[in-house]
């Protein structure tokens, strides 16, 4: 099969097209032609050496997929050979065929094509399980995200809004403000005003109930502020750095939870969990048109060091695609 390698790792210019054996499964898997694969943050982090694969897992970059199954192990009831799904994966996504856990496989939700489909699992996967799961947030509650019009940020806004919640959010320019007031979040351009305080207007002095951060670095402590009695701070990124000092009264006086979580490291059993989940709860919204997938961007396989350019620019708005195969699958 063709695959894009990253070498011993660099800039996007190090992604080259490679020939290799297709994987071989094991039980509780399936093997899936790929149509279209994800493009995210941790494969830039991974091509760049910072993020090393998990053991057991590819060396080859992508975390999501949507293609035809053309192999299942015997154990498996679901996917069965010739279904069509998206899936999470452990890694390999960049490439003609994927293994991944038949539990961390979806079917395309109806209404949806592959290309659509192969956006969400890696964001949906992280947005359900660090938004509800970690931070439990609510109906009614508020919820703050970081960099809205990111891919997670369009997941996180469209699946809250959906639930009930209000969602305030900070995006980088006047484009991106509209977009993302176009899925119901309340915006605030970060550029040229102190965030924290037009939060504190928007919440006429409340605090907010959650807050999902992506950018660590001088943001932790200012989520920490903003948040209300009892709020949870829930980190997955941190694109300004992990090491931060921290008021930690702030936490003792307000009842705060910081929390947070990656989710490739998780083990099969609890991504099949969250498979579930947004099975049962996520996928009626897409078929029902509450949720819609965003896409800025496609790029052939071939061009996967283009796709890893545009998501570095931070100018996009939603998600990028890599077209792997994209007549293979209806």
């Amino acid at each position: 099969m063709r695959y894009v390698t990253h070498g011993a790792g660099g800039p996007p210019s190090v992604l080259t097209i490679a020939d290799g054996p297709r994987p071989t499964i094991g039980a509780g898997e399936v093997l899936i032609e790929v149509a279209y694969a994800g493009v995210n943050r941790p494969d830039i982090a991974q091509r760049a050496g910072q993020y090393p694969p998990p053991p057991g897992a590819s060396p080859v970059l992508g975390l999501e997929v949507a293609g035809r199954v053309v192999e299942a192990a015997p154990d498996v009831a679901w996917p069965a050979v010739g279904d069509v799904v998206c899936a999470l994966t452990p890694g390999g996504g960049y490439a003609e065929y994927c293994r991944a856990p038949a539990s961390s496989c979806l079917p395309i939700p109806r209404g949806l094509t592959t290309r659509e489909a192969a956006s969400l699992p890696e964001n949906y996967f992280t947005v359900w399980t660090n938004v509800f799961d970690r931070g439990r947030l609510a109906r009614g509650e508020t919820l703050l995200v970081h960099g809205g019009s990111s891919g997670i940020g369009v997941a996180a806004i469209q699946l809250a809004r959906a639930l009930g919640s209000r969602v305030l959010t900070t995006v980088g320019t006047e484009a991106k403000a509209a977009f993302v007031a176009s899925l119901g979040a309340e915006p605030i351009v970060y550029r040229g005003q102190d965030w924290e305080a037009a939060v504190g207007r928007l919440m006429e002095g409340a605090g907010v109930d959650v807050v999902l951060d992506m950018v660590g670095g001088d943001y932790v402590e200012k989520n920490l502020r903003v948040l209300g009695d009892c709020g949870r701070l829930v980190q997955i990124a941190f694109m300004q750095g992990s090491r931060v000092t921290v008021d930690l009264r702030l936490v003792m006086t307000k009842r705060l939870t910081i929390t947070g979580s990656t989710l490739r490291p998780r083990t099969v059993d609890e991504k099949g969990a969250i498979a579930a989940a947004l099975r049962e709860r996520v996928w009626p919204l897409f078929e029902r048109g509450a949720v819609r997938p965003v896409i800025h961007a496609e790029r052939p396989l071939e061009r996967a060091a283009e796709a890893h350019e545009i998501l570095e620019s931070s100018q996009h708005i939603g998600k990028i695609v890599l077209a792997v195969a994209p007549d293979g699958a209806a």
